[in-house]
């Protein structure tokens, strides 16, 4: 469905999976037949077999040691920052209110009819405000009702381009995590290596890799591409799934299942789910909403069939307040290289021209990248 509703952003991207050996072969096979049959009619392509010579020329430094063959399938590649960012300008196009750095601090119910009273506070500001609903949804991922959640933390490294070829590489570890070492960066110029599955005991406001991942997605980097083993991360960055609680299993095998429901004062809380499946999950939370305080827009659905409009944006067309905003949110060019004053300037020079800042703020927001600790990490 995103492929039809944003080509712009949603590409084919095709994946090398490696097999060793006739068990392993004939099991991704099984499950790659089972993939094709499932993708239907809209599958990219059907999986074919690539054998050992093939698989040389195509990345001639990825290791030959017990391989047999590998298979050659296809998923989608989306630009996660910028994807999240177009959700919210369409939102915005087809009426919604979007509100960059405002706190929810409280909430209550009065009147008679019951509406929700929210206090708020401009972060940027101070100035304190009251917005008025009559619904609330609770989509506060990782920072939601903590009893409900299991947060498991993935991380990723990137490192200097090692995939010859413009195919990704799905490998699966012996107790089933699969790691994707994928091209990637802006130019594809660099290869993203991840992600981990690791439960996250502390607060969801530090999240970082830790020694462990970092030397674990490295171990595997050094694994499949052995004449690589001098590779040294130019950045990594981690992030929570907030997933259903359901069991105290591996975080690997976690369900990423996703729950919604109202809560006993009337809130509807999001939990659990992944990427492929936030259309499903907003639509069954928005017909959720309407079937309570407007029936007549449950299941309008029109952004189902309406592509998203493609528009070029440049720094500071959206609602970045920081230069930290679009090199880590609005876009990921931030974790691209490690940067210096001299590499920063000119971003930060082209969002102070949109949003009047003097010298002193150019230099404080350039300062603050290069001390942030993500930065080069």
């Amino acid at each position: 469905m995103l492929m039809k509703l944003a080509p712009q952003f949603v590409k084919p991207l095709a994946f090398l999976l490696p097999m060793y050996g006739i068990k392993s072969r004939v099991a991704y096979g099984t499950g790659l037949w089972l993939y094709d049959r499932l993708a239907g009619s809209d599958a990219i392509a059907p999986h074919r077999i690539v054998d050992r010579s093939e698989l040389a020329e195509m990345e001639p430094d990825l290791t030959r040691n017990r391989l047999s063959a590998a298979a050659l399938f296809y998923d989608c590649a989306i630009p996660s920052a910028r994807f999240v960012v177009e959700n919210v300008l369409d939102a915005m196009a087809h009426g919604a209110l979007a509100a960059n750095y405002v706190h929810a601090e409280g909430w209550e119910r009065f009147g008679a009819d019951a509406r929700w009273r929210v206090r708020c506070t401009d972060a940027l500001s101070g100035e304190q405000f009251e917005i008025q609903s009559r619904k609330l949804v609770d989509a506060r991922g990782a920072w939601s009702n903590p009893d409900a959640l299991r947060l498991v933390r993935g991380s990723h490294i990137v490192i200097p381009r090692i995939n010859a070829s413009d195919h990704a590489i799905a490998h699966f570890e012996p107790d089933g995590r699969i790691v994707f070492v994928i091209p990637w960066g802006s130019r594809n110029q660099l290869t993203l290596v991840g992600t981990t599955d690791e439960d996250h005991h502390g607060s969801p406001d530090q999240v970082s890799i830790s020694s462990e991942e970092t030397n674990y997605l490295l171990g595997i980097v050094h694994k499949l591409f052995p004449r690589r083993s001098n590779v040294t991360p130019v950045s990594t960055f981690s992030s929570l799934r907030p997933l259903v609680r359901a069991s105290s299993g591996s975080a690997t095998r976690a369900s990423r299942d996703h729950r919604i429901w109202n809560s006993a004062d009337g809130i509807l809380h999001i939990a659990g789910g992944k990427y492929t499946t936030y259309r499903l999950m907003s639509e069954e939370a928005s017909d959720l909403v309407c079937k309570e305080i407007a029936p007549e827009l449950e299941a309008v659905r029109l952004t189902a069939q309406t592509p998203f409009a493609s528009v070029e944006h440049e720094i500071g067309d959206e609602m970045e307040q920081h230069l930290e905003d679009y090199l880590f949110v609005s876009t990921y060019l931030g974790y691209e290289q490690r940067w210096d004053r001299e590499s920063l300037l000119p971003f930060a020079r082209a969002l102070a021209a949109k949003r009047g800042w003097d010298q002193a703020r150019v230099d404080a927001e350039v300062n603050a990248i290069i001390e942030a600790s993500h930065v080069g990490a």
